[in-house]
């Protein structure tokens, strides 16, 4: 049976080990360090404040260094530990990882606004908000162990230094390394806070930006890596749900005591908007669901029809009152009436859904009394670190214990609580037998969240000279955020810029998908600025380099990206080269090369070139395959993916009908140059995939002379463009 004890209790983690345990505390992340073997010491200092460990020191020299981020593929089980075995000075070679307890007073990165914590990995922001927060963690356990060197060798703190677990006295040429130490670390009276300019510097690395394996890897590859959809415990049960495919349309189930006295079944349970079956194996469960007959009600989501509701979307767009204004710089009406040129481009994005690997799925047990729970799920985490599971119960959050799992896929569908949320409502029906639910590949399709359908206007303006003076961007959408985002031109010099989001609501579930709101922003004003530089005569680079005049970073990005893919140079016939820049966290430029079968309304893309100024590089080799990953999934959208929605009901139920990009449609090559920076670091995850559409679309103007406005870009539309 897999280990469950991903998460180790404060009581269980002080027994565990003859070595010590370096504690960080709630208030100003202070360690402690304490010896295992001093029960009253322990009980003393854990009645002083509540503590949990961020590493663990065996007299070995091994270590263990907490990790607070999910794992998705993205790295956090190695960036993350890494920042602290840095200003630690740790031996990388004796450390080992694992999740840190979900609680977000003690392990919680920066908040979205000032002073509050979180434990979420979503928006890119895992490095950028634990950047800060690891270093001084780690540089903080350091200067104990100095201290306690110092003080069992009887010399001034100033004369030692450490390196790769070692700490040394130059002076007596004496050296003893971390796990000696154990058996005479002490807590000193007072700690120092750590300053900004107390902790290394960049050109003192030893492991940031470095050539590091993955931490995980080797038990991904070998299978002995748990996720939560590996989780088997003693008599564990199963729980699916049908939800049907009319998104918040209620069911009546008509045939109950059919279902019930199924071999197998033992709970039915109706939910305002599915059917729940409990049964002793998935199997079951699975062919009792098959069996329900419901009555469903009709619902927000009633008439909908995506193809058809972009005509209403245009007219939304075009009438006189506005939206919600998101950004306002400078007067665009009166810039517009004064233009030489003006331009108008309609763009339009379908719903895409996340289309993860490991279907969702969690396991909870309740116990018998319903006054605690244990949660075992891959989760992208929240604002509620206990995942919505005691509001469910009506118990304190410090009553329930999630242990994370490893994530097969969660591009933002995994920082939702509504598995969990119905796992424990399963569950508490069961008490204490523990329920696994499992979403299956059809649920997830049919009734899952997607990225919102939208329609953008672009309206733009030019002066005598040819320069882009306005420039007024319509978002209409359902959404909010998720539509709005990235519609922002922080580094395009621009005088006169407008942008607004125009409400609607069509009662379809929607999440954050891969980079949000800027997969069709980014690619609507990135089309349009080639749209007016080809009207005006100039190189889409050409015409970006002006525009970036202002903002050198954005520029270096644009430049090496064009050095990186010979922009000037020749290019192979039936081929062209298309351009886009991206801000997401990082600043990244792309340049694609892309050929056309006109018959078949095809495109393939060859290359793809990036340049990334992300700020410090934690880990190199993933943050190039995080960029590589990106494209990848970026071109799967832009040529591929599409939900489909028909009064109301998704028609697509599984990868069948739910195309994604195959090994023979990637590139020959994706290339990414990384630029060296001392800038605090930014994410990377998201950053690539919104600058594919625009880049692809770009390279297809330059091409054909006709433009691609609507996402995604299959075959037929493909077609449908080049015969009109």
């Amino acid at each position: 049976m897999p280990n469950t004890e991903t998460s180790i209790s404060r009581r269980h983690f002080l027994k565990s080990s003859g070595g010590v345990a370096i504690f960080i505390g709630m208030s100003g992340l202070l360690p402690q360090l304490i010896s295992c073997n001093d029960p009253k010491k322990i009980g003393e200092q854990l009645k002083k404040q509540p503590l949990t460990a961020w590493v663990k020191i065996a007299e070995d020299g091994s270590m263990v260094i907490y990790n607070p981020a999910a794992e998705m593929g993205q790295g956090s089980m190695t960036s993350l530990p890494l920042i602290f075995a840095e200003e630690m000075d740790a031996d990388w070679s004796k450390v080992s990882v694992e999740f840190s307890p979900q609680e977000a007073d003690i392990y919680g990165g920066e908040g979205w606004s000032p002073g509050t914590k979180l434990m979420f990995t979503v928006g890119s922001r895992t490095t950028k908000s634990y950047y800060t927060v690891m270093r001084q963690a780690g540089a903080q356990a350091r200067f104990v162990l100095l201290q306690s060197a110092a003080k069992h060798w009887q010399v001034p703190v100033s004369e030692l230094t450490t390196s790769e677990s070692m700490v040394m006295h130059e002076t007596s040429d004496r050296q003893i390394s971390y796990g000696e130490l154990v058996p005479f670390l002490e807590m000193p009276e007072a700690l120092p806070e750590i300053s900004e300019d107390q902790l290394k510097k960049k050109k003192d690395f030893r492991l940031i930006g470095k050539v590091i394996p993955r931490t995980e890897i080797p038990a991904k590859v070998d299978g002995s890596a748990q996720f939560a959809i590996d989780i088997r415990l003693p008599e564990m049960v199963y729980g699916v749900l049908e939800r049907g495919n009319l998104h918040g349309a209620t069911p009546t189930l008509t045939n109950q005591a059919e279902i019930e006295s199924l071999d197998g079944i033992l709970k039915i349970m109706t939910l305002p908007y599915a059917i729940g079956v409990i049964g002793n194996t998935l199997e079951q469960a699975l062919d009792a669901k098959k069996k329900l007959k419901i009555n469903w009600s009709d619902a927000e989501a009633s008439g909908h029809n995506s193809q058809q509701v972009y005509e209403d979307y245009e007219k939304m767009a075009s009438a006189a009152t506005p939206g919600k204004i998101l950004i306002q710089k400078g007067d665009v009406a009166t810039a517009m009436k004064r233009a030489a040129r003006t331009y108008r481009a309609d763009f339009r994005n379908d719903y895409v859904c996340h289309a993860q690997m490991e279907p969702l799925n969690a396991v909870v047990q309740v116990a018998a009394d319903l006054q605690s729970a244990e949660v075992w799920v891959g989760s992208q985490q929240g604002p509620d670190t206990k995942l919505g599971v005691p509001t469910i119960l009506g118990i304190p959050p410090e009553k329930v214990n999630v242990h994370l799992q490893y994530l097969g896929g969660g591009f933002g569908r995994r920082s939702m609580n509504d598995f969990v949320e119905e796992c424990t409502l399963l569950a508490r029906e069961v008490a204490p037998r523990p329920l696994k639910l499992i979403w299956t590949r059809e649920d997830d399709f049919t009734y899952g969240a997607f990225r919102p359908l939208s329609f953008q206007r672009i309206e733009a303006g030019t002066n005598s000279a040819g320069e882009l003076t306005s420039f007024s961007h319509c978002v209409v959408g359902d959404g909010g955020n998720l539509v709005a985002s990235g519609a922002a031109n922080d580094h395009y010099n621009i005088p006169n810029q407008q942008a607004e989001w125009r409400a609607v609501a069509n009662g379809i579930r929607l999440k954050h998908w891969r980079a949000v709101g800027h997969g069709a922003n980014k690619f609507a004003i990135e089309c349009t600025l080639d749209e007016i530089a080809r009207d005006q005569g100039i190189d889409p680079v050409d015409f970006r380099r002006r525009l970036m005049s202002d903002s050198p970073r954005a520029l270096a990005t644009l430049e090496k990206a064009a050095e990186l893919s010979d922009w000037a140079g020749e290019t192979i016939q039936g081929r062209a080269k298309g351009v886009s820049f991206v801000e997401h966290g990082s600043l990244g430029t792309g340049v694609c090369e892309i050929s056309l079968d006109r018959d078949s309304g095809v495109i393939r893309v060859h290359n793809f070139w990036i340049a990334l100024d992300a700020g410090v590089i934690i880990h190199p080799d993933n943050v190039r395959a995080q960029m590589e990953g990106g494209i990848l999934m970026g071109m799967s959208s832009v040529l591929k993916e599409q939900i489909t929605i028909e009064e109301g009901r998704v028609q697509q139920t599984n990868y069948n009908n739910y195309q994604l990009l195959r090994m023979q449609d990637i590139p020959d090559k994706i290339e990414t140059y990384l630029i060296d920076s001392e800038v605090h670091p930014e994410g990377v995850g998201e950053t690539a995939t919104p600058m594919v559409a625009g880049a692809i679309a770009n390279a297809f103007l330059k091409l054909t002379g006709k433009q691609l406005r609507h996402l995604p870009f299959t075959p037929e539309r493909v077609l449908e463009v080049l015969n009109t």
